[in-house]
């Protein structure tokens, strides 16, 4: 069912960064792929054995902020992620409509914060790679308030720098364990991504409502 947000009733639209407005193929390809690739090299061991090992670690930090950290994974796999990142810059991709519902958003009066648990490392990489910081009223990166968007305390540190109104405002995220913690917060407008990496088939989004792209919701109409 084609899901139109009720604008009239929204004020401030709060932005994911990866798998959201970014295509997760890049991240995908680069930490299930690269990174195991390069730390078989590192260490000297069989690349399925890298893999695997590399598997473990993610998964036992998941959903922490240290497993959006790529400080930590330096240091944790002996590797310089912030440079192994670079060298996979070219596979950085906007998904199709972005720029335009960035545009439009603004031009129609809402404000418009994009708030991810990637590094500010990856962060200003990302926004260099597509130029989307231009878009934005504020960028909000976790790592700045110690807490991860799955957990439903982050918001309240959110608006400690956002002074969003949660009955007033649009979360669009990928991330269902993020939709769920901003639903406990009390966020009233929230959106799902069907295809965070388009080498990817659909993703079951659960009870909430998705977008396939961001042309799904325009236009905006303008509340100025």
């Amino acid at each position: 069912m084609h899901f139109v947000p009720p604008w009239s009733e929204i004020d401030t639209i709060l932005l994911d960064m990866d798998g959201t407005l970014l295509d997760l193929h890049y991240d995908n390809h680069f930490w299930q792929v690269y990174v195991p690739e390069k730390f078989a090299e590192k260490h000297g061991i069989e690349p399925v054995a890298a893999h695997a090992e590399c598997v473990r670690r993610y998964n036992a930090k998941a959903g922490t902020l240290d497993w959006y950290c790529v400080d930590y994974w330096s240091e944790q796999l002996e590797l310089d992620i912030v440079r192994l990142k670079e060298e996979l810059a070219h596979l950085i991709q906007v998904h199709p409509d972005v720029p335009e519902f960035l545009s439009e958003a603004r031009q129609a009066g809402k404000r418009v914060a994009l708030v991810t648990n990637a590094h500010h490392k990856s962060l200003n990489l990302k926004m260099d790679r597509t130029g989307l910081a231009v878009h934005f009223d504020a960028l909000y990166s976790s790592h700045s308030y110690g807490l991860a968007k799955e957990d439903p305390a982050f918001w309240a540190a959110l608006r400690m720098s956002e002074s969003f109104d949660p009955a007033r405002t649009l979360l669009v995220d990928d991330s269902l364990p993020v939709l769920r913690s901003a639903r406990d917060y009390g966020i009233a407008h929230l959106l799902a991504v069907l295809q965070p990496d388009t080498r990817q088939p659909d993703k079951d989004v659960a009870d909430f409502p998705a977008i396939r792209r961001f042309g799904d919701i325009l236009p905006i109409p303008s509340t100025r």
